[in-house]
């Protein structure tokens, strides 16, 4: 008899860390059915959703605020799911206020399905009180960052660090990439979200930023990484803006490729930031949200920066580019300054590889999350 698995994840990037663990998970047992809240990670991998992804996925404390009463709809929409699916795990990934509160549905109906959480709340961040409350429905809590433990070790609850699967040297695919910059143009990487609010917010922003660069340098190529349910929306913001120099991509494999072989990287503010990192690119970080929930953050988060690089060396290393800093102008300055002194980007790198060093285990993240749902389920 085949066992169970059901995988919550609440927004795209929570849905491909699941995806490189399931992934994983596949090839060491073929013996487990599958079923999730996931996105187009976990489809491609042949993982089956109940419903989008995207209908669950808001920006900012408003957008959520305003759309409470169907997110509340699909949280109990999923724990009526999860038990009908009957699973012998729940694995819950990242997006606390979602995925944790399906959790704890879950386990009060039916306590006999293990509840394994992966990517800990950033309770180092704000609300630490959440870890006292996790103890009555969390199994097993997976960390990202070893400095994690000692709040979830605080109240007796089991938790392993398993390191940021960003992180993970897994071998890449090579690709000819000559068919996308035959002209030898250097790349800029842009990363402008994997939301459909951020991104509406970011590409203008972008847009007005490219103009400025190709108003001075001509050898630049600006290449969009984005998820592919977005990939057509972005394509249209770049050709109402009548840019040439770009492309557009969307395959995990084109992405890695691309990135590493990138001058610079914009990114917004994220995860994605640690995968730019190891990458060995120097990069800035933009943000932006309307004030009301700046505000409410600004009110609530108990440390200084946005990037988790930054937060864990206690400065800046890589420039935040947030709120009424986040402009086109702002965001120029910043590339030519280090497109013209390499050295600033080479000093960059440098500082945030001492960091990494701090957080990267020896095995693959993924591979020892893997590891520990097969030996949770068997």
């Amino acid at each position: 008899m085949s066992k169970k698995i059901f995988i919550v994840t609440g927004e795209p990037s929570g849905d491909r860390l699941a995806s490189k663990v399931i992934s994983k998970l596949k090839k060491n047992n073929n013996n487990i059915e599958f079923l999730s809240v996931g996105g187009t990670h976990l489809k491609s991998i042949g993982v089956n959703s109940i419903f989008d992804l995207k209908e669950i996925t808001y920006l900012g404390f408003t957008r959520v605020i305003l759309n409470i009463f169907k997110i509340k709809r699909k949280i109990n929409q999923t724990v009526d799911k999860i038990l009908e699916f009957n699973p012998d795990i729940l694995f819950s990934v990242d997006s606390p206020d979602f995925t944790l509160r399906v959790a704890k549905l879950v386990k009060k109906k039916n306590s006999n399905i293990k509840t394994i959480h992966y990517v800990a709340p950033q309770v180092w961040i704000w609300r630490e009180g959440r870890v006292k409350k996790i103890k009555d429905f969390i199994d097993h809590i997976l960390l990202l960052f070893n400095f994690e433990k000692k709040y979830f070790d605080k109240e007796n609850i089991k938790s392993t660090f398993v390191g940021h699967p960003l992180l993970d040297n897994d071998d890449k695919v090579k690709i000819d990439l000559a068919h996308l910059n035959d002209s030898d143009k250097k790349i800029i990487s842009i990363f402008p979200g994997s939301r459909l609010s951020e991104i509406n917010v970011l590409m203008p922003i972008l847009i007005q930023f490219i103009q400025l660069m190709d108003s001075k340098y001509d050898d630049f190529l600006y290449v969009f990484h984005v998820t592919q349910e977005y990939k057509n929306l972005i394509n249209q913001y770049l050709i109402k803006s009548n840019l040439d120099d770009f492309d557009i991509v969307s395959d995990e494999n084109i992405k890695s490729n691309i990135l590493s072989k990138s001058t610079f990287a914009i990114a917004k503010s994220g995860t994605i930031s640690l995968e730019i990192c190891n990458a060995g690119i120097p990069s800035i970080i933009i943000y932006k949200m309307n004030f009301i929930n700046f505000f409410i953050v600004k009110l609530l988060i108990k440390v200084q920066f946005a990037n988790i690089i930054n937060i864990i060396n206690n400065s800046e290393i890589i420039p935040e580019l947030l709120q009424s800093d986040c402009n086109a102008q702002n965001i120029y300055k910043h590339v030519e300054s280090f497109i013209t002194n390499p050295e600033i980007g080479r000093a960059q790198v440098s500082n945030y590889q001492k960091i990494l060093k701090k957080i990267k285990i020896n095995i693959s993240s993924a591979e020892k999350v893997s590891n520990i749902l097969n030996e949770s389920i068997n």
